[in-house]
Protein backbone atom coordinates (compact mmCIF):
# COMPACT_ATOMS: atom_id res chain seq x y z
CA UNK A 1 0.00 0.00 0.00
CA UNK A 2 1.13 3.73 -0.72
CA UNK A 3 1.81 6.05 1.83
CA UNK A 4 -0.28 8.67 0.38
CA UNK A 5 0.78 11.59 2.65
CA UNK A 6 4.18 11.17 0.56
CA UNK A 7 2.24 12.70 -2.12
CA UNK A 8 3.47 16.22 -3.54
CA UNK A 9 1.78 18.77 -4.67
CA UNK A 10 2.46 18.88 -8.72
CA UNK A 11 2.88 21.46 -11.44
CA UNK A 12 2.87 20.21 -15.17
CA UNK A 13 6.25 20.01 -16.75
CA UNK A 14 6.10 21.76 -19.90
CA UNK A 15 7.62 19.90 -23.24
CA UNK A 16 7.00 16.39 -21.51
CA UNK A 17 4.28 15.68 -23.28
CA UNK A 18 4.69 11.82 -25.07
CA UNK A 19 2.11 9.85 -27.43
CA UNK A 20 1.72 6.12 -27.27
CA UNK A 21 5.07 4.45 -29.14
CA UNK A 22 3.39 2.90 -32.33
CA UNK A 23 2.18 -0.27 -33.09
CA UNK A 24 1.17 -0.75 -28.91
CA UNK A 25 0.48 -3.98 -27.83
CA UNK A 26 0.77 -6.38 -24.74
CA UNK A 27 0.41 -3.79 -22.27
CA UNK A 28 0.95 -4.71 -18.71
CA UNK A 29 0.83 -3.00 -15.47
CA UNK A 30 4.44 -2.46 -13.95
CA UNK A 31 4.71 -3.80 -10.67
CA UNK A 32 4.94 -0.98 -8.07
CA UNK A 33 7.86 -1.95 -6.87
CA UNK A 34 10.40 -2.45 -10.20
CA UNK A 35 13.30 -0.10 -10.09
CA UNK A 36 13.67 2.25 -12.53
CA UNK A 37 15.82 4.72 -13.04
CA UNK A 38 15.64 8.37 -15.08
CA UNK A 39 17.89 11.49 -15.63
CA UNK A 40 16.97 14.65 -14.10
CA UNK A 41 17.52 17.97 -16.23
CA UNK A 42 18.56 20.75 -13.80
CA UNK A 43 18.55 24.73 -15.03
CA UNK A 44 21.87 26.22 -16.14
CA UNK A 45 23.33 29.29 -13.75
CA UNK A 46 22.73 31.61 -16.92
CA UNK A 47 21.97 30.84 -20.17
CA UNK A 48 24.56 30.49 -22.51
CA UNK A 49 24.30 33.25 -25.50
CA UNK A 50 23.22 32.31 -29.47
CA UNK A 51 26.20 30.58 -30.99
CA UNK A 52 27.24 32.08 -33.99
CA UNK A 53 31.13 30.43 -34.51
CA UNK A 54 32.24 33.53 -33.55
CA UNK A 55 33.48 32.79 -29.74
CA UNK A 56 36.62 31.59 -28.47
CA UNK A 57 36.09 27.87 -26.91
CA UNK A 58 35.68 28.48 -23.02
CA UNK A 59 37.74 26.78 -20.75
CA UNK A 60 35.78 24.18 -19.29
CA UNK A 61 36.01 25.08 -15.69
CA UNK A 62 35.05 28.86 -16.64
CA UNK A 63 32.07 27.17 -18.31
CA UNK A 64 30.38 25.34 -15.73
CA UNK A 65 30.95 27.87 -13.47
CA UNK A 66 29.03 30.36 -15.73
CA UNK A 67 26.65 27.83 -17.53
CA UNK A 68 26.60 24.18 -15.64
CA UNK A 69 23.99 24.04 -12.86
CA UNK A 70 24.26 25.68 -9.64
CA UNK A 71 24.60 23.56 -6.18
CA UNK A 72 21.90 25.10 -4.72
CA UNK A 73 19.44 23.76 -7.39
CA UNK A 74 20.78 20.46 -7.53
CA UNK A 75 20.91 20.42 -3.45
CA UNK A 76 17.19 21.33 -3.67
CA UNK A 77 16.24 18.48 -6.52
CA UNK A 78 18.16 16.30 -3.94
CA UNK A 79 16.50 17.12 -1.39
CA UNK A 80 12.88 17.30 -2.65
CA UNK A 81 13.83 13.75 -4.28
CA UNK A 82 15.00 12.09 -1.45
CA UNK A 83 11.96 12.83 0.34
CA UNK A 84 9.70 11.19 -1.92
CA UNK A 85 11.81 8.02 -1.46
CA UNK A 86 13.83 8.53 -4.32
CA UNK A 87 17.88 7.53 -4.12
CA UNK A 88 20.40 10.13 -6.46
CA UNK A 89 22.65 8.36 -7.65
CA UNK A 90 24.57 11.37 -9.28
CA UNK A 91 24.84 14.98 -9.20
CA UNK A 92 26.76 16.80 -12.48
CA UNK A 93 26.75 20.86 -12.09
CA UNK A 94 28.87 20.06 -15.42
CA UNK A 95 25.80 18.15 -17.59
CA UNK A 96 23.86 19.53 -15.05
CA UNK A 97 22.24 16.08 -14.97
CA UNK A 98 21.22 14.31 -11.84
CA UNK A 99 20.33 10.25 -12.31
CA UNK A 100 17.78 8.65 -9.52
CA UNK A 101 16.36 5.86 -8.92
CA UNK A 102 13.21 4.67 -7.46
CA UNK A 103 10.71 1.94 -7.18
CA UNK A 104 7.65 2.03 -10.40
CA UNK A 105 5.27 3.57 -7.44
CA UNK A 106 7.94 6.27 -5.87
CA UNK A 107 8.47 7.48 -9.32
CA UNK A 108 5.02 7.50 -10.68
CA UNK A 109 4.61 9.89 -7.96
CA UNK A 110 7.30 12.28 -8.06
CA UNK A 111 6.76 12.87 -11.82
CA UNK A 112 2.52 12.16 -11.73
CA UNK A 113 2.74 9.80 -14.29
CA UNK A 114 2.19 6.08 -14.47
CA UNK A 115 4.33 3.33 -16.29
CA UNK A 116 3.84 0.33 -17.84
CA UNK A 117 5.26 -2.56 -19.68
CA UNK A 118 4.30 -2.74 -23.70
CA UNK A 119 5.98 -4.10 -27.12
CA UNK A 120 6.09 -1.47 -29.60
CA UNK A 121 7.45 -1.16 -33.18
CA UNK A 122 10.90 -0.29 -32.99
CA UNK A 123 11.80 2.96 -35.07
CA UNK A 124 15.04 0.40 -37.22
CA UNK A 125 12.39 -2.28 -37.50
CA UNK A 126 11.38 -4.93 -35.34
CA UNK A 127 9.21 -4.61 -31.81
CA UNK A 128 10.89 -3.75 -28.68
CA UNK A 129 9.75 -4.47 -25.39
CA UNK A 130 10.30 -1.33 -22.71
CA UNK A 131 8.50 0.65 -20.23
CA UNK A 132 6.09 3.15 -21.27
CA UNK A 133 3.85 6.10 -20.57
CA UNK A 134 1.80 8.94 -22.93
CA UNK A 135 0.87 12.20 -21.59
CA UNK A 136 2.90 14.94 -19.53
CA UNK A 137 4.40 14.95 -17.10
CA UNK A 138 4.82 16.97 -13.81
CA UNK A 139 7.47 17.81 -11.14
CA UNK A 140 7.11 18.57 -7.41
CA UNK A 141 6.19 22.13 -7.28
CA UNK A 142 9.26 22.93 -5.19
CA UNK A 143 11.34 22.11 -8.20
CA UNK A 144 8.98 24.44 -10.91
CA UNK A 145 11.53 26.02 -13.29
CA UNK A 146 14.39 24.14 -11.99
CA UNK A 147 13.68 21.03 -13.34
CA UNK A 148 13.75 21.37 -17.40
CA UNK A 149 13.66 17.73 -18.22
CA UNK A 150 12.61 14.19 -16.76
CA UNK A 151 14.01 11.45 -19.12
CA UNK A 152 14.17 8.02 -19.47
CA UNK A 153 10.92 7.00 -17.04
CA UNK A 154 9.64 6.01 -20.60
CA UNK A 155 12.48 3.50 -21.69
CA UNK A 156 11.55 3.02 -25.75
CA UNK A 157 14.07 3.19 -28.33
CA UNK A 158 14.83 6.73 -29.37
CA UNK A 159 16.63 6.12 -32.67
CA UNK A 160 17.89 4.16 -35.36
CA UNK A 161 20.94 3.39 -36.88
CA UNK A 162 21.55 5.29 -40.39
CA UNK A 163 23.49 2.73 -42.45
CA UNK A 164 22.69 0.53 -45.16
CA UNK A 165 24.08 -2.55 -47.05
CA UNK A 166 23.25 -4.34 -50.37
CA UNK A 167 23.91 -7.74 -51.59
CA UNK A 168 27.53 -8.01 -53.40
CA UNK A 169 25.59 -7.87 -57.40
CA UNK A 170 24.03 -4.29 -56.54
CA UNK A 171 27.52 -3.00 -55.51
CA UNK A 172 29.11 -0.91 -58.33
CA UNK A 173 31.93 -0.18 -56.68
CA UNK A 174 33.48 0.23 -53.42
CA UNK A 175 36.41 2.26 -51.56
CA UNK A 176 38.31 1.91 -48.07
CA UNK A 177 38.53 5.02 -45.74
CA UNK A 178 41.72 5.71 -47.26
CA UNK A 179 40.93 5.71 -50.86
CA UNK A 180 38.16 8.26 -50.07
CA UNK A 181 40.72 10.05 -48.27
CA UNK A 182 42.60 10.41 -51.11
CA UNK A 183 39.51 10.84 -53.59
CA UNK A 184 37.95 13.66 -50.98
CA UNK A 185 42.20 15.71 -50.63
CA UNK A 186 42.12 15.09 -46.92
CA UNK A 187 45.28 17.03 -46.22
CA UNK A 188 48.37 15.84 -46.48
CA UNK A 189 50.91 15.50 -43.25
CA UNK A 190 47.85 15.18 -41.01
CA UNK A 191 46.40 12.11 -39.39
CA UNK A 192 44.54 13.57 -36.56
CA UNK A 193 47.31 13.15 -34.18
CA UNK A 194 46.61 15.31 -30.70
CA UNK A 195 43.21 15.39 -31.67
CA UNK A 196 40.66 13.14 -29.78
CA UNK A 197 37.07 11.96 -31.55
CA UNK A 198 34.22 10.68 -29.47
CA UNK A 199 31.99 8.19 -31.12
CA UNK A 200 28.51 7.85 -29.48
CA UNK A 201 26.89 4.82 -29.96
CA UNK A 202 23.30 3.60 -28.62
CA UNK A 203 24.03 -0.36 -28.97
CA UNK A 204 26.03 -3.40 -30.33
CA UNK A 205 29.94 -3.34 -29.99
CA UNK A 206 33.21 -3.56 -31.44
CA UNK A 207 35.92 -6.41 -31.64
CA UNK A 208 39.59 -5.23 -31.12
CA UNK A 209 40.76 -8.43 -32.94
CA UNK A 210 38.83 -7.52 -35.57
CA UNK A 211 40.11 -3.44 -35.34
CA UNK A 212 43.76 -4.85 -35.37
CA UNK A 213 43.50 -6.90 -38.53
CA UNK A 214 41.05 -4.31 -40.43
CA UNK A 215 44.00 -1.48 -39.77
CA UNK A 216 46.60 -3.50 -40.40
CA UNK A 217 45.53 -4.45 -43.97
CA UNK A 218 45.12 -0.61 -44.59
CA UNK A 219 48.63 0.21 -43.54
CA UNK A 220 47.37 2.47 -41.16
CA UNK A 221 49.02 0.96 -37.57
CA UNK A 222 46.40 0.72 -34.65
CA UNK A 223 44.96 3.31 -33.99
CA UNK A 224 43.70 4.01 -30.01
CA UNK A 225 40.18 2.83 -29.18
CA UNK A 226 38.50 3.61 -25.97
CA UNK A 227 35.16 2.27 -24.85
CA UNK A 228 33.12 3.96 -21.88
CA UNK A 229 29.97 3.29 -20.91
CA UNK A 230 27.10 5.73 -19.83
CA UNK A 231 23.97 4.49 -17.56
CA UNK A 232 25.26 0.80 -17.34
CA UNK A 233 25.31 0.22 -21.48
CA UNK A 234 29.15 -1.38 -21.98
CA UNK A 235 30.97 -2.55 -25.27
CA UNK A 236 28.99 -6.01 -26.26
CA UNK A 237 29.64 -6.95 -29.93
CA UNK A 238 26.11 -8.62 -30.83
CA UNK A 239 27.70 -11.26 -34.05
CA UNK A 240 25.39 -9.62 -36.40
CA UNK A 241 27.05 -8.06 -38.59
CA UNK A 242 23.93 -6.27 -39.87
CA UNK A 243 22.77 -5.28 -36.36
CA UNK A 244 24.28 -2.40 -34.01
CA UNK A 245 27.72 -3.87 -34.47
CA UNK A 246 27.89 -2.90 -37.94
CA UNK A 247 27.11 0.66 -36.99
CA UNK A 248 29.81 0.36 -34.64
CA UNK A 249 32.75 -0.93 -36.46
CA UNK A 250 31.96 1.13 -39.26
CA UNK A 251 32.25 4.43 -37.08
CA UNK A 252 35.20 3.06 -35.84
CA UNK A 253 36.92 2.00 -38.78
CA UNK A 254 36.04 4.93 -40.68
CA UNK A 255 37.75 7.42 -37.71
CA UNK A 256 40.67 5.28 -37.14
CA UNK A 257 41.58 4.83 -41.07
CA UNK A 258 40.93 8.41 -41.13
CA UNK A 259 42.29 9.98 -38.48
CA UNK A 260 44.53 6.81 -37.03
CA UNK A 261 46.56 9.60 -35.36
CA UNK A 262 43.58 11.11 -33.20
CA UNK A 263 42.38 9.04 -29.97
CA UNK A 264 39.24 7.35 -30.68
CA UNK A 265 36.71 7.09 -27.47
CA UNK A 266 33.52 4.84 -27.61
CA UNK A 267 30.33 6.31 -25.93
CA UNK A 268 27.84 3.40 -25.44
CA UNK A 269 24.59 4.05 -23.80
CA UNK A 270 21.17 2.79 -23.62
CA UNK A 271 18.98 3.66 -26.94
CA UNK A 272 17.26 5.81 -24.46
CA UNK A 273 16.00 9.62 -24.79
CA UNK A 274 17.99 9.30 -21.21
CA UNK A 275 20.93 7.61 -22.89
CA UNK A 276 21.56 9.84 -25.90
CA UNK A 277 21.42 12.97 -24.01
CA UNK A 278 23.76 11.16 -21.17
CA UNK A 279 26.09 9.66 -23.49
CA UNK A 280 26.55 13.32 -25.76
CA UNK A 281 26.96 15.62 -22.38
CA UNK A 282 29.38 12.81 -21.20
CA UNK A 283 31.45 13.49 -24.18
CA UNK A 284 30.94 16.97 -24.54
CA UNK A 285 32.57 17.29 -20.71
CA UNK A 286 35.19 14.55 -20.82
CA UNK A 287 39.25 15.23 -20.48
CA UNK A 288 40.72 15.95 -22.56
CA UNK A 289 37.99 17.73 -24.81
CA UNK A 290 37.57 16.15 -27.80
CA UNK A 291 37.90 17.29 -30.97
CA UNK A 292 34.75 16.34 -33.02
CA UNK A 293 32.30 13.95 -31.90
CA UNK A 294 30.91 11.92 -34.16
CA UNK A 295 26.61 10.62 -34.06
CA UNK A 296 25.50 8.53 -36.64
CA UNK A 297 22.02 7.70 -34.85
CA UNK A 298 18.96 9.52 -35.13
CA UNK A 299 15.56 9.82 -35.40
CA UNK A 300 12.78 12.17 -37.08
CA UNK A 301 12.83 15.10 -34.93
CA UNK A 302 9.03 15.21 -34.43
CA UNK A 303 9.62 11.83 -32.85
CA UNK A 304 10.91 13.05 -29.72
CA UNK A 305 9.17 14.77 -26.63
CA UNK A 306 10.32 18.88 -27.07
CA UNK A 307 12.12 18.34 -23.59
CA UNK A 308 13.88 15.60 -24.66
CA UNK A 309 14.72 17.20 -27.99
CA UNK A 310 16.16 20.57 -25.88
CA UNK A 311 17.84 18.70 -23.53
CA UNK A 312 19.86 16.91 -26.34
CA UNK A 313 20.63 20.42 -28.51
CA UNK A 314 21.49 22.02 -24.88
CA UNK A 315 24.10 18.90 -24.37
CA UNK A 316 25.56 19.61 -27.76
CA UNK A 317 25.68 23.60 -27.07
CA UNK A 318 28.00 22.67 -24.45
CA UNK A 319 29.97 20.13 -26.42
CA UNK A 320 30.30 23.81 -29.26
CA UNK A 321 30.66 26.25 -26.58
CA UNK A 322 34.05 24.18 -25.57
CA UNK A 323 35.22 23.75 -28.81
CA UNK A 324 33.87 20.32 -30.14
CA UNK A 325 32.77 20.20 -33.33
CA UNK A 326 29.60 17.48 -33.36
CA UNK A 327 28.76 15.98 -36.55
CA UNK A 328 25.62 13.89 -37.16
CA UNK A 329 24.21 11.61 -40.27
CA UNK A 330 21.35 13.46 -41.71
CA UNK A 331 19.05 10.38 -42.30
CA UNK A 332 18.76 7.48 -45.00
CA UNK A 333 15.49 7.73 -45.97
CA UNK A 334 14.89 10.25 -48.13
CA UNK A 335 12.53 13.69 -47.81
CA UNK A 336 10.43 11.99 -45.84
CA UNK A 337 12.53 10.67 -43.16
CA UNK A 338 10.87 7.59 -43.32
CA UNK A 339 7.59 8.98 -41.89
CA UNK A 340 3.90 8.06 -43.49
CA UNK A 341 2.24 10.98 -43.09
CA UNK A 342 2.67 12.27 -46.71
CA UNK A 343 4.73 15.22 -45.40
CA UNK A 344 8.79 15.94 -45.55
CA UNK A 345 11.13 15.55 -42.57
CA UNK A 346 14.28 15.69 -41.01
CA UNK A 347 16.35 13.81 -38.73
CA UNK A 348 17.13 14.95 -35.27
CA UNK A 349 19.99 15.56 -33.63
CA UNK A 350 21.14 16.55 -37.51
CA UNK A 351 18.26 19.53 -37.62
CA UNK A 352 19.65 20.97 -34.39
CA UNK A 353 21.92 24.50 -35.68
CA UNK A 354 24.25 23.24 -33.70
CA UNK A 355 25.44 20.13 -35.30
CA UNK A 356 27.24 19.51 -38.71
CA UNK A 357 24.86 18.13 -40.42
CA UNK A 358 25.82 15.21 -43.31
CA UNK A 359 23.95 14.52 -46.11
CA UNK A 360 24.93 11.08 -48.12
CA UNK A 361 25.86 11.18 -52.12
CA UNK A 362 26.66 8.36 -54.89
CA UNK A 363 30.74 8.22 -55.86
CA UNK A 364 32.30 7.14 -58.62
CA UNK A 365 36.03 7.98 -58.19
CA UNK A 366 39.51 7.12 -58.89
CA UNK A 367 42.36 7.61 -57.15
CA UNK A 368 42.26 11.83 -56.60
CA UNK A 369 39.53 11.91 -59.79
CA UNK A 370 36.18 11.85 -59.10
CA UNK A 371 34.48 11.34 -62.32
CA UNK A 372 30.88 11.56 -60.95
CA UNK A 373 29.25 12.62 -57.68
CA UNK A 374 25.58 12.76 -57.27
CA UNK A 375 22.45 12.81 -55.03
CA UNK A 376 22.38 9.22 -52.89
CA UNK A 377 18.82 7.99 -53.86
CA UNK A 378 18.41 4.34 -54.75
CA UNK A 379 14.59 4.62 -53.88
CA UNK A 380 12.13 3.62 -50.91
CA UNK A 381 13.72 0.29 -50.29
CA UNK A 382 17.29 1.27 -51.45
CA UNK A 383 17.34 4.29 -49.19
CA UNK A 384 18.22 8.30 -49.95
CA UNK A 385 19.90 11.05 -47.74
CA UNK A 386 17.85 12.85 -45.77
CA UNK A 387 17.58 16.58 -46.00
CA UNK A 388 15.47 18.99 -46.03
CA UNK A 389 13.70 22.05 -43.63
CA UNK A 390 13.64 21.68 -39.52
CA UNK A 391 9.69 23.13 -38.59
CA UNK A 392 11.45 22.86 -34.72
CA UNK A 393 15.15 24.97 -35.36
CA UNK A 394 14.83 28.46 -36.68
CA UNK A 395 17.27 29.00 -39.68
CA UNK A 396 20.36 30.14 -38.47
CA UNK A 397 22.50 33.41 -39.01
CA UNK A 398 24.70 31.34 -41.37
CA UNK A 399 22.17 29.71 -43.83
CA UNK A 400 20.67 33.08 -44.48
CA UNK A 401 20.78 33.86 -48.27
CA UNK A 402 21.85 30.48 -49.01
CA UNK A 403 18.21 29.45 -50.47
CA UNK A 404 16.73 27.21 -47.38
CA UNK A 405 13.51 26.71 -48.71
CA UNK A 406 10.22 26.77 -47.31
CA UNK A 407 8.01 23.45 -46.98
CA UNK A 408 4.80 22.79 -46.30
CA UNK A 409 5.26 22.01 -42.81
CA UNK A 410 8.21 25.03 -42.17
CA UNK A 411 9.05 28.14 -43.87
CA UNK A 412 12.46 29.69 -43.04
CA UNK A 413 13.60 26.98 -40.69
CA UNK A 414 17.37 25.38 -40.13
CA UNK A 415 17.95 23.63 -43.79
CA UNK A 416 19.79 20.02 -43.64
CA UNK A 417 21.87 18.82 -43.95
CA UNK A 418 25.33 21.42 -43.91
CA UNK A 419 27.76 19.35 -46.07
CA UNK A 420 27.95 15.30 -47.68
CA UNK A 421 30.00 12.92 -49.05
CA UNK A 422 29.37 9.16 -50.33
CA UNK A 423 27.02 7.28 -48.90
CA UNK A 424 25.14 5.44 -51.48
CA UNK A 425 25.85 0.97 -50.21
CA UNK A 426 26.19 0.64 -54.42
CA UNK A 427 30.00 3.02 -54.02
CA UNK A 428 30.55 2.27 -50.04
CA UNK A 429 32.91 1.87 -48.09
CA UNK A 430 34.48 -1.11 -47.15
CA UNK A 431 34.63 -2.75 -43.87
CA UNK A 432 34.86 -5.62 -41.32
CA UNK A 433 32.33 -6.41 -38.73
CA UNK A 434 32.30 -9.52 -36.52
CA UNK A 435 34.81 -11.12 -38.83
CA UNK A 436 33.02 -10.45 -41.99
CA UNK A 437 34.44 -7.96 -45.37
CA UNK A 438 31.44 -6.25 -46.21
CA UNK A 439 30.28 -3.31 -47.91
CA UNK A 440 28.09 -0.29 -46.08
CA UNK A 441 26.93 3.07 -47.10
CA UNK A 442 24.38 5.14 -45.31
CA UNK A 443 25.28 8.59 -44.06
CA UNK A 444 25.51 6.90 -40.96
CA UNK A 445 29.27 6.50 -42.62
CA UNK A 446 29.70 10.64 -43.67
CA UNK A 447 29.70 11.63 -40.04
CA UNK A 448 33.03 9.81 -39.07
CA UNK A 449 34.45 10.66 -42.50
CA UNK A 450 33.35 14.62 -41.40
CA UNK A 451 34.67 13.95 -37.85
CA UNK A 452 37.80 12.70 -39.06
CA UNK A 453 38.71 15.86 -41.58
CA UNK A 454 38.01 17.95 -38.62
CA UNK A 455 40.29 16.36 -36.12
CA UNK A 456 43.09 16.53 -39.04
CA UNK A 457 41.84 20.33 -39.79
CA UNK A 458 42.38 21.43 -35.94
CA UNK A 459 45.69 18.88 -35.91
CA UNK A 460 46.92 21.45 -38.52
CA UNK A 461 45.81 24.76 -37.42
CA UNK A 462 45.65 24.28 -33.67
CA UNK A 463 42.00 25.77 -33.65
CA UNK A 464 39.68 23.86 -32.56
CA UNK A 465 36.42 24.54 -34.84
CA UNK A 466 33.06 24.41 -32.44
CA UNK A 467 30.55 25.07 -34.73
CA UNK A 468 32.27 24.63 -37.87
CA UNK A 469 29.51 25.99 -40.24
CA UNK A 470 29.96 29.65 -39.67
CA UNK A 471 33.70 28.94 -41.33
CA UNK A 472 32.73 26.06 -43.77
CA UNK A 473 29.79 28.17 -45.77
CA UNK A 474 32.13 31.11 -46.20
CA UNK A 475 34.28 28.64 -47.53
CA UNK A 476 31.67 27.51 -49.79
CA UNK A 477 33.52 28.10 -52.97
CA UNK A 478 35.98 25.05 -51.70
CA UNK A 479 33.29 22.20 -51.59
CA UNK A 480 32.53 20.04 -54.68
CA UNK A 481 29.46 21.05 -55.46
CA UNK A 482 26.72 18.28 -55.97
CA UNK A 483 23.91 19.32 -58.73
CA UNK A 484 22.34 16.24 -59.85
CA UNK A 485 19.70 13.96 -58.64
CA UNK A 486 16.84 14.74 -55.55
CA UNK A 487 15.92 12.85 -52.24
CA UNK A 488 12.70 12.67 -53.07
CA UNK A 489 10.98 16.37 -52.71
CA UNK A 490 13.63 18.52 -52.73
CA UNK A 491 16.32 18.07 -56.01
CA UNK A 492 20.12 19.00 -55.95
CA UNK A 493 21.32 22.34 -57.47
CA UNK A 494 24.32 24.87 -57.87
CA UNK A 495 25.36 25.74 -53.97
CA UNK A 496 23.65 24.93 -50.92
CA UNK A 497 20.82 22.38 -51.22
CA UNK A 498 18.36 20.11 -49.29
CA UNK A 499 20.40 17.40 -50.44
CA UNK A 500 23.79 17.65 -49.80
CA UNK A 501 24.27 21.06 -48.25
CA UNK A 502 27.35 22.54 -49.50
CA UNK A 503 28.58 19.28 -51.43
CA UNK A 504 31.51 17.38 -50.65
CA UNK A 505 34.68 17.85 -49.37
CA UNK A 506 37.97 19.09 -50.76
CA UNK A 507 39.87 18.56 -47.49
CA UNK A 508 43.38 20.35 -48.77
CA UNK A 509 41.51 23.36 -50.19
CA UNK A 510 38.69 23.49 -47.32
CA UNK A 511 42.06 23.21 -44.70
CA UNK A 512 43.25 26.55 -46.36
CA UNK A 513 40.36 28.36 -46.13
CA UNK A 514 40.10 27.56 -42.57
CA UNK A 515 43.94 28.40 -42.08
CA UNK A 516 43.43 31.58 -43.61
CA UNK A 517 40.74 32.61 -41.45
CA UNK A 518 37.90 32.50 -43.91
CA UNK A 519 34.87 33.18 -41.23
CA UNK A 520 36.94 32.08 -38.61
CA UNK A 521 36.41 35.51 -36.56
CA UNK A 522 40.12 35.58 -35.39
CA UNK A 523 40.57 32.12 -33.38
Amino acid sequence: MTDSSKDPQLVPLAGSERPSAPGVRAAAALPPDSPVQATVVVRRANPVAPLDGTAVPMDRAAFVSAHGATEADLDLVRTTLEALDLTVLSADPATRHVRVEGTTAAMGRAFGTDLETVTSDAPGGGSAQHRHRSGGLSVPAALDGVVVAVLGLDDRPQARTQFRSVPAAARSTSYSPVELGTAYAFPPDTDGSGQTVAIIELGGGYVQSDLDTYFSGLGVGSPSVTAVGVDGAENVPGGDPNGADGEVMLDVEVVGALAPGAAIVVYFAPNTDAGFVDAVAAAAHATPTPTAMSISWGQSEDAWTAQARSALDDAVVDAVSLGVTVTAAAGDNGSTDGQSDGGQHVDFPASSPHVLACGGTRLEASGTTITSETVWNDGASGGATGGGVSDAFPLPTWQQGVGVPGTAESSGGRGVPDVAAVADPQTGYEVLVDGNRTVIGGTSAVAPLWAALIARIVQSTGRPLGLAQPVLYSAASTFRDVTSGSNGAFAAAPGWDACTGLGSPDGAALLGAVAAGSGSAGR
